[in-house]
């Protein structure tokens, strides 16, 4: 059966990083319990990441406050955007391709 999160070989990046040894063989474990490959699982990741997916954004959000990666004010003023990019989106019922405008024109003008 053919992987659907694969992407063809010629538009396909690769993505690099490094974690603990302990780590990598955690993820290991449990992809390998889920029944996915370590790279379906980061593709997954990445694609709720880009697409706003609300569980994965309310994930990130605990993270950044976890391992202090950014400061109150600074998650905030992110919060405050995606919430009313999302109140306008529901607003006005706006597809992708619009809603990507929005996302433009707020970080210029917040300068994000």
């Amino acid at each position: 059966m053919k992987d659907l999160t694969t992407p063809d070989a010629k538009s396909r990046k690769k993505i690099m990083f490094y974690d603990s040894e302990e780590h990598q063989t955690k993820l290991r474990i449990r992809c390998s319990y889920d029944g996915i490959t370590q790279s379906q699982f980061f593709r997954l990741m990445i694609i709720g990441y880009i697409e706003n997916n609300e569980f994965i954004y309310k994930y990130i959000e605990q993270c950044k406050e976890s391992y202090q990666i950014q400061g109150k004010n600074k998650r905030d003023k992110i919060d405050r955007i995606k919430k009313m990019a999302d109140e306008k989106t529901q607003k006005f019922n706006l597809g992708d391709e619009e809603i990507e405008s929005i996302f433009d024109i707020i970080a210029t003008e917040t300068g994000l």
